[in-house]
């Protein structure tokens, strides 16, 4: 950690990084602001969350979002990828995992940007030539110099070429529209708009559906021909409020599986069943599955805002 600590934070936080280091076609969507290599396979980067951003709003006015967590260890993932391994611009990741665990106090909203220090350590880098075919990377975070948690994912790469072949005709599926069902009514997941819901009621207990309202400008940032890491575990976090009651909760640790490409076009159920309730939050597990197969799991801590 005293890497971190040796690094101005004048430096880290003076500007966003390219956009297109971590696949973003928006400037307001990039998160990070730095990266420093500290050894071979370590790094320390810089991240700013904002202080209102368009769709990780602050939780009940109080906390920082603690699912930023997962879009800065994505971002983090891609940036060391290209610029510390060699993958060109033009390749096609996957993240396969994606965890995190934060500290309710160190999320604290203060009406400021928040800009936090990173200490990346990447594993299981899997060479192939001159670039890699994947990684893991796992974060240490830090605000102000305090602790705010640590997150962890896992991520491959392949060439277009590859990828044209492994996805074969469901690139010209993903370009049909569907419209989604209609969604459950936002408050009860915490949201405003209908277009920020990602779930469909169904007629069976405690499961929903995923709906994608792909010109979103946060959740569909670019063009896609799958659902998205992040939906999904957006989709997680609001079968966690309807199965919990909880509008709005503070998800303080959450791990989701990616097993399959989650299809446009194809029903995808999510099923959440919580778990006892404990002073640190309830424990959610949700399972989604589209064609009758398992396509993602996640577990989740929602813990209460009152």
């Amino acid at each position: 950690m005293s890497q971190i600590l040796d690094v101005r934070s004048d430096v880290l936080f003076a500007r966003a990084v390219d956009r297109a280091l971590v696949h973003r076609a928006a400037v307001s969507e990039v998160l990070l602001t730095d990266c420093r290599p500290v050894g071979d396979r370590d790094f320390v980067l810089g991240a700013q969350w904002p202080r209102g951003h368009g769709f990780y709003l602050p939780v009940g006015d109080r906390w920082y979002d603690p699912v930023l967590m997962a879009e800065t260890v994505r971002q983090a993932g891609l940036l060391i990828a290209h610029t510390a391994f060699g993958v060109p611009l033009d390749a096609h990741f996957l993240m396969w995992d994606v965890s995190f665990e934060a500290d309710p106090a160190a999320l604290a909203f203060t009406g400021t940007p928040a800009n936090l220090s990173l200490m990346a350590t990447c594993e299981d880098v899997r060479r192939r030539g001159s670039s890699i075919g994947g990684m893991r990377i796992r974060l240490h975070v830090l605000r102000d110099g305090r602790a705010l948690g640590t997150a962890t994912g896992a991520l491959s790469c392949t060439s277009p070429g590859a990828y044209r072949r492994l996805r074969g005709e469901r690139l010209s599926a993903a370009a049909e529209r569907p419209l989604p069902p209609l969604p459950v009514p936002p408050p009860l997941v915490g949201r405003d708009r209908a277009a920020d819901v990602v779930l469909a009621p169904t007629a069976a207990p405690h499961t929903w559906e995923v709906r994608s309202e792909r010109s979103h400008p946060v959740l569909f940032d670019h063009e896609v021909d799958h659902l998205p890491g992040m939906v999904l575990v957006e989709a997680m976090r609001q079968a966690a409020c309807l199965a919990t009651g909880r509008p709005a909760p503070l998800v303080t640790a959450l791990s989701a599986r990616f097993l399959k490409y989650v299809e446009f076009g194809e029903p995808c159920l999510v099923r959440a069943e919580p778990g006892a309730a404990a002073v640190c939050g309830t424990s959610v597990e949700v399972v989604m599955e589209q064609a009758g197969e398992t396509v993602a799991r996640g577990s989740l801590r929602a813990g209460p805002t009152g």
